[in-house]
């Protein structure tokens, strides 16, 4: 089981443990998590509570959209709980018989423009609880629904703290640094096959492209999802999104950094709060060159550092 080790340095210089618990009540930690989904999870709040129906007899926790536009669907468990993959698996199949009415409660949240961007062929489940059993995690790996399982747990002065435990996500692959690089060759992509990611990588910044990859996935394990007009590297939440802009033989890559805290660059790095833009992230880096990486390769570690 993944552990979290928090520490304070007191006044004698010393560092001291701090131990963690659970919430009292389940309604606690739930309330919280909704309070700062998006920050949190990168996920936007839709719903709490919601009933499934009559048939179903289910009443999810908490509905949202992700930032990649995928119906997200969040259990939480103040303590550890072994029925709540199968809690996942039923939550997953209403959502599946359920599109018309998720949509329908996207366009009332967040407007026909997010209504409009749905992507349905990733699902997700994140259950969230104070531990997850080994069986947990190996029927994670075994079944074809993505379901992101999360630890937390509550540290004195207000500390919240989530950890990722295990996340197969279908249609992705997890990335380590000595893996090979999800470049698109003719019709095929070479390790994260996904639906529409044909052709997403051009010929002339694939080379460019190969060294990113590297780059982005050499900081642990790393989630790595081709989308429709993107690709997105993240853990809990994206941490950077890839673009191409091929007839500018660029690559556009967006991370997840607060611009106050970066020297910006004329021509390289830009601000995009405020901006509209596909994949996320607030600050943009334009790649065109093997210096461009370089230069890019500090950033590309802080933001993976502070995800």
């Amino acid at each position: 089981m993944a552990e979290l080790m928090v520490f304070r340095r007191e006044a004698d210089g010393q560092d001291v443990e701090l131990p963690g618990s659970t919430v009292a009540l389940e309604v606690e930690l739930q309330r919280r998590v909704e309070t700062g989904l998006e920050q949190m999870l990168g996920v936007r709040f839709l719903a709490s509570e919601y009933q499934t129906g009559p048939w179903r007899r289910g009443r999810i926790d908490t509905l949202g959209l992700d930032e990649n536009g995928t119906p997200v669907v969040i259990e939480f468990k103040k303590g550890s709980h072994s029925g709540v993959l199968s809690q996942a698996v039923s939550y997953l199949s209403w959502l599946d018989s359920a599109h018309h009415e998720f949509e329908a409660l996207v366009r009332r949240v967040l407007g026909a423009e997010a209504a409009e961007s749905i992507d349905w062929r990733r699902p997700r489940m994140v259950c969230i609880a104070a531990g997850f059993s080994h069986h947990d995690r190996v029927a994670v790996q075994r079944l074809p629904e993505r379901i992101d399982l999360v630890r937390y747990r509550v540290f004195d002065g207000g500390l919240l703290s989530l950890l990722l435990v295990d996340s197969p996500n279908p249609g992705a692959s997890r990335r380590h640094r000595k893996r090979e690089p999800a470049v698109v060759s003719a019709p095929t992509v070479s390790v994260a096959p996904a639906s529409g990611s044909a052709g997403l990588v051009p010929q002339c910044l694939r080379d460019l492209y190969s060294e990113l990859d590297d780059a982005l996935t050499a900081w642990g394990e790393v989630e790595v999802a081709t989308l429709r007009h993107y690709i997105a590297y993240r853990r809990l939440v994206n941490v950077a999104s890839v673009l191409f802009r091929p007839r500018h033989k660029v690559i556009l890559v967006y991370l997840r950094l607060d611009p106050g805290s970066v020297v910006l660059e004329e021509g390289f790095s830009r601000d995009m709060r405020g901006v509209g833009h596909l994949g996320t992230g607030d600050v943009e880096l334009r790649l065109a060159s093997a210096g461009d990486l370089e230069r890019a390769t500090p950033l590309i570690r802080r933001a993976f550092e502070t995800a």
